[in-house]
């Protein structure tokens, strides 16, 4: 059983993980590669970002302000 360190800001929401080393040691043993971080992004990721920047470009005034958006998605939670 891993013994999971839960990280919290000041209102208390969780906002990470800490692992004790020799835990990690033990995952990165079974689970090889754990730690690699993949870098590349699949060329179909980078088609959609591609349309909806010339989406954006082509009509700035359609696009949500990043603040209102996520209150909207938090009141959806």
């Amino acid at each position: 059983m891993i013994n999971l360190q839960y990280i919290s800001d000041s209102n208390g929401k969780t906002t990470g993980v800490f692992i004790p080393i020799d835990e990690w040691i033990d995952l990165k043993k079974k689970y090889q590669g754990i730690d690699q971080e993949e870098t590349e992004v699949p060329q179909w990721q980078k088609e959609i970002v591609t349309q909806r920047l010339e989406a954006f470009r082509s009509n700035p005034s359609s696009a949500l302000d990043f603040e209102d958006a996520i209150d909207d998605i938090e009141k959806e939670l």
